[in-house]
């Protein structure tokens, strides 16, 4: 890919929400990044609402169709948008046991190498700071490559959303700046990956 290549290219983000509510703030907060996202790259939110717990027994060459398809999008995807509320200061189950699916098989599964934003959210003052640490232990640990930046952690987030997407206009370019982030990481990645 040239440089020239690069000015034009329009990443493939991959949403990931760490809550199962149908009125998640999580996933609000994704769905608020969809329209502004429009016309950089190609974006995609995913739920997790069909991905069994873990379980090795299950971890086999025909894994359970929500694990399958959880696996293929995150493979056809550039970079990772993982949000995720905080739960008892930490992350959520879900989130834990989505990037623990999305790592096998060991080594080789299909998060390795990703470049990954968190986002964190909760509705009380530190916007789930505390769940930031989790997810970036997790996602290391799986062999993805969040990404360095101010934690982007978004406070009283019930007061931010409006008709299921994350609207407040302050939360929403704080995010869109780290997104920006995220594909400046995924271009630097492209291109070297050019050069190899």
């Amino acid at each position: 890919m040239s440089h020239h290549d690069l000015s034009s290219f329009r990443p493939r983000l991959l949403g990931i929400s760490g809550s199962l509510r149908a009125a998640s703030h999580t996933t609000a907060i994704l769905e608020g990044l969809r329209a502004p996202l429009a016309d950089k790259a190609h974006y995609e939110v995913f739920r997790l609402n069909e991905v069994p717990l873990y379980d090795g027994d299950l971890d086999t060459a025909n894994p359970p169709a929500g694990v399958a398809a959880l696996r293929a999008a995150i493979a056809a995807a550039d970079g990772l948008i993982v949000a995720s509320p905080e739960y008892n200061y930490g992350t959520s189950g879900v989130l834990k046991n989505a990037i623990d699916w999305a790592s096998r098989p060991g080594g080789q599964g299909a998060i390795k190498g990703k470049p990954a934003l968190i986002i964190t959210s909760s509705p009380g003052t530190a916007g789930g700071v505390r769940a930031q640490y989790q997810v970036r232990e997790a996602l290391s640990g799986a062999g993805a490559r969040p990404i360095v930046r101010p934690h982007v952690a978004i406070a009283q987030v019930g007061g931010k959303i409006e008709d299921g997407k994350l609207v407040e206009k302050d939360a929403l370019d704080f995010a869109l700046a780290a997104v920006d982030g995220l594909i400046e990481e995924i271009r630097i990645l492209a291109h070297y990956k050019a050069l190899a």
